[in-house]
């Protein structure tokens, strides 16, 4: 059984192998040119030892003139040729060692953007970081530094092989007991450094997520006094890390120390093997120390080759992650249907959701119908659902029971692309990104947009009072997330995104939650003109924002309990009425105390 999966084990690091390749094969000129270079570097050191016979024998026993005289110059040429093949090899491999994870990151970052929304609830966002910072640079070693290793070193090895055999192949019985041996130590340190390896890629993506919370919640750090308690939790981690990577260090010394050993060992079986009184009357002394500088020279060829294994094991361990994210299936399109423009009419019909992960109904049964042109708010406590209902619009999850009917039309029919263009939304927590205020507003598809049309929809967001302050205006830089800009600014740059999308379906997820009241004031007029023509879905906490919705929705426990105007509800006297008036009575108080 053992035997089996080693072997499955094999099979499967030579098709990752292969795959890694696979990413260089673009650059065959180039790997051809550094090949050529590797064996070069390897030939000129096995020329060299191979003049250290007649260096010895005839340069100073014999003293030949002639060979005092171009000695030197062949001694210079040979390593003036073969720095050439060092340089050309160091530097193709670097080039295409570079290219190939530049690739890898590239096809890793792509995946990321085409998988689904659940994917990254899945695991922590510092393991998909890593994956593209620390876990591709493995990858290098794998597909770059050790095959430069395995070619130059193995053709030295065989190279110096060939030396020995040419003088003396009585002598080159030592290496007898020499390479059953190493080949045994490879075998062993190799399923070592590959069981390890695997373990350090997750550390690391606990690293990187460890270090973001910390940046993040800066803080929430600070006020809480959370230094000691996070720097312990930091400390654990990188402990665990340091542990696994000392056990690679611990496999390396051990490996390279016993090739040593056997490399030795070997020496002194040819020194024995070379002083036996029927040998040392028939061999020269050239011939014995081109024999015995031939084998010193291949024990630190050797010694990397055994070393070697921990970079190749851990770019496979690497290799693998990576193209496991890169297989994942993308998200789900089977719409066929190109819708241009949407009229708005959205129905939800016996809608049920469970999360996978948790396996909890988010929703059960909902049914609810919103008329072109109207705005319907979801209200209820947190976690009733709201966020999951919104959420299913642009089909970040899809239901599992029941459907979405979107103008007549079962939704999932449209092409994704086209049904997100129908959407604009407008979250509580905004994203944006490291780039100007016109790029933030004028994002993706929205990219062509005129200067003129980003200024208007930016007054119409009340941005422009602040964005015409900034240094280069529309044009200034905001920093990583908007983190030049404060929450109310965040808020207002996001809904002047959604002003210039124009989409006939908006999601106000807390819209407003961030702006002072003469802010929300006025961004209140710019959404109420924003949804005249417009299917809006308001998810609200504060009633008092949605009290001249069309319908409220109100829901609880995934489902909806109430539905009708404010006014409807209010008579109604249910969970909507005893919500409103506990609010209501909070603002009293509130401006009591004030």
């Amino acid at each position: 059984m053992s035997s089996g999966k080693a072997g499955k084990r094999g099979a499967d690091s030579w098709q990752v192998y292969r795959r890694l390749l696979g990413y260089s094969r673009r650059y065959w000129p180039i790997a051809l040119v550094a090949l050529v270079g590797m064996l070069v570097d390897g030939g000129g050191l096995a020329l060299f030892t191979g003049l250290l016979k007649p260096m010895i024998d005839k340069l100073f026993t014999l003293k030949d003139p002639y060979l005092i005289f171009w000695m030197p110059i062949w001694i210079i040429g040979i390593f003036l040729v073969r720095s050439l093949g060092t340089f050309v090899s160091d530097y193709g491999v670097s080039y295409i060692g570079r290219h190939v994870v530049q690739a890898m990151q590239q096809d890793v970052f792509n995946a990321y953007l085409r998988l689904p929304a659940p994917f990254f609830g899945s695991e922590p966002s510092g393991q998909q970081v890593s994956r593209i910072t620390y876990t591709s640079e493995q990858v290098a070693a794998a597909s770059s530094s050790a095959a430069k290793i395995a070619i130059t070193d193995g053709f030295t090895v065989i190279a110096m092989l060939f030396v020995m055999l040419y003088y003396s192949p009585y002598l080159t019985l030592s290496l007898l007991v020499m390479v059953p041996a190493i080949a045994l130590v490879a075998t062993v340190v190799s399923r070592r450094y590959r069981k390890i390896s695997r373990r350090i890629q997750g550390t690391m993506g606990s690293v990187t997520g460890t270090v973001e919370e910390s940046v993040g919640a800066h803080r929430e750090v600070r006020i809480y006094g959370g230094q000691a308690y996070e720097a312990g939790r930091f400390e654990h981690i990188t402990r665990h890390t340091s542990r696994l990577n000392l056990k690679i260090a611990a496999t390396n010394a051990a490996s390279s120390s016993t090739v040593q050993l056997i490399a030795a060992t070997a020496l002194a079986a040819l020194v024995f093997l070379g002083t036996r009184p029927q040998v040392l009357g028939s061999m020269t002394p050239g011939v014995f120390f081109a024999v015995l500088t031939a084998m010193g020279t291949m024990l630190p060829s050797l010694k990397r080759l055994a070393s070697v294994q921990s970079n190749i094991q851990r770019g496979l361990s690497a290799a693998e992650e990576i193209f496991e994210v890169i297989d994942l299936p993308p998200e789900v399109d089977s719409g066929s249907r190109e819708l241009a423009r949407a009229r708005g009419d959205l129905r939800f019909e016996s809608v049920s959701l469970v999360y996978p992960r948790n396996d909890v109904a988010a929703l059960r049964g909902v049914d609810l119908h919103c008329v072109p042109g109207t705005v319907t708010a979801l209200v209820g406590r947190s976690g009733s659902g709201k966020s999951s209902l919104v959420s299913l619009l642009p089909r970040f999850n899809t239901p599992g029971a029941g459907r979405i009917v979107l103008d007549g039309q079962d939704y999932e029919n449209y092409t994704l692309a086209s049904l997100r263009r129908q959407i604009a939304w407008v979250g509580q927590g905004v994203m944006l990104f490291n780039d100007t205020v016109a790029n933030n507003i004028a994002y993706g598809e929205l990219a062509g947009a005129d200067e003129a049309d980003i200024v208007a929809a930016a007054e119409a967001a009340n941005a422009m009072e602040f964005i015409a302050r900034m240094p280069q205006g529309i044009h200034t830089q905001i920093g990583q997330g908007g983190n030049m800009l404060s929450g109310g600014q965040r808020q207002r740059i996001a809904i002047a995104r959604a002003i210039l999308k124009n989409a006939p379906i908006l999601v106000l997820d807390e819209a407003t939650s961030a702006l002072d009241t003469e802010s929300e004031r006025l961004i209140q007029q710019a959404l109420q003109r924003l949804m005249r023509d417009r299917t809006t879905l308001v998810i609200a906490h504060r009633l008092s924002t949605v009290e001249g919705a069309d319908q409220i929705a109100v829901m609880d426990q995934g489902t909806i309990i109430e539905r009708g105007t404010h006014a409807e509800l209010m008579a109604l006297g249910g969970q909507y009425a005893a919500l409103h008036r506990m609010q209501f009575h909070d603002a009293v108080v509130r401006q009591g105390g004030d």
